[in-house]
């Protein structure tokens, strides 16, 4: 039975809940796949901030980002009930090698579709964990997402899509539970955010835990989705979105995502390909992290003075994938 999403609940039915149970039965499942990752402090920025703030280094997970925790979650769920003969999923890179990752952990075969824009790091990563890759349409179209829905259909797949999904939700809220734990005085949390479901996740232990902690979503100029929804009391899909950040490019927020994190999330701040590039270079020069311009954007919001942050603060690194090339331009 394919997993349930947004998009194929009934009609009416509320959205399901992610309780602090579903994501601790979610954090025992991913032990010894997922790796517990460590609260990084970083003496500069938080002189510079003004507050001590930690970075929650993602980018060292087995795939060099978040999403092993809730792909891995959500295909252990799927085998759990029955299973299928092998999942597909769009991607533009990380969820896609998360995926693949955890198929081959299970026996399974795994597709992903991914814009034909993919870095080459990304793609190679996929094929690197046994994925097959099919290569469809511009950045973030809907060309990707109908394609996986194709090949599901023809090839007897089940779907398990990169954010809007209670399961891929519940296993990123594991990165949520962790920094509770590790930082328990946190007062502020900022995430990158793509489709939301790492934001979601968060929120959903910080709803359980500490409602009291600020959770900010960080996303870039070019690809402002959260905010709109914000604004607008729901996801608005955008027209276009374009940044170097290429793991945060959705063109809107998921109905599902949205409806976790509005409980919690109360802002959203843009920050520039400058000042993306500028964050990417500092965590270089100041850590031994080699984070992807996605993973960066919260430590950029942060020197870009984009937000007042109250402390102790900590901001998610979400991922490490990064073309070389690219890197060694902005760090060289």
């Amino acid at each position: 039975m394919p997993p349930l999403t947004a998009a194929t609940r009934p009609v009416g039915s509320p959205p399901p809940t992610i309780t602090i149970e579903t994501l601790r039965a979610a954090a025992r499942v991913l032990e010894g796949v997922a790796v517990r990752t460590p609260l990084l402090d970083v003496p500069d920025l938080s002189a510079r901030v003004g507050v001590p703030v930690g970075l929650k280094c993602e980018l060292l997970q087995p795939i060099g980002a978040f999403k092993i925790r809730g792909a891995y979650h959500a295909l252990s769920r799927l085998v759990a009930r029955g299973g299928a003969g092998g999942v597909v999923t769009s991607s533009s890179g990380n969820h896609g090698q998360a995926l693949a990752y955890a198929a081959r952990r299970f026996g399974l075969r795994a597709v992903v579709v991914m814009p034909e824009s993919t870095p080459q790091v990304k793609v190679d990563g996929v094929r690197k964990h046994g994925g097959e890759v099919v290569l469809a349409g511009a950045t973030r179209s809907p060309e990707q997402a109908a394609r996986a829905e194709a090949i599901a259909r023809d090839e007897g797949l089940a779907m398990i899509p990169p954010f809007d999904h209670p399961d891929v939700i519940a296993g990123q809220g594991t990165v949520g539970l962790e920094i509770l734990e590790q930082r328990p005085d946190v007062r502020t949390i900022l995430v990158p955010v793509s489709g939301g479901g790492l934001i979601a996740g968060i929120s959903a232990a910080v709803a359980a835990l500490a409602p009291e902690v600020r959770v900010i979503g960080v996303e870039p100029a070019g690809a402002a989705k959260l905010g709109a929804a914000l604004a607008a009391g729901g996801p608005v899909t955008l027209e276009r979105t374009e940044s170097m950040a290429d793991g945060l490019l959705s063109r809107s927020v998921g109905t599902l995502t949205f409806s976790i994190l509005s409980q919690v999330v109360r802002e959203a701040v843009t920050v520039s390909e400058e000042q993306i590039a500028a964050a990417v270079r500092y965590i270089h020069a100041h850590t031994e992290l080699r984070p992807e311009p996605s993973g960066a954007v919260a430590v950029a919001a942060l020197l870009a003075g984009r937000v007042a942050v109250e402390g102790p603060a900590v901001a998610v690194v979400s991922g490490g994938n990064v073309d070389p090339d690219l890197y060694q331009h902005l760090v060289g």
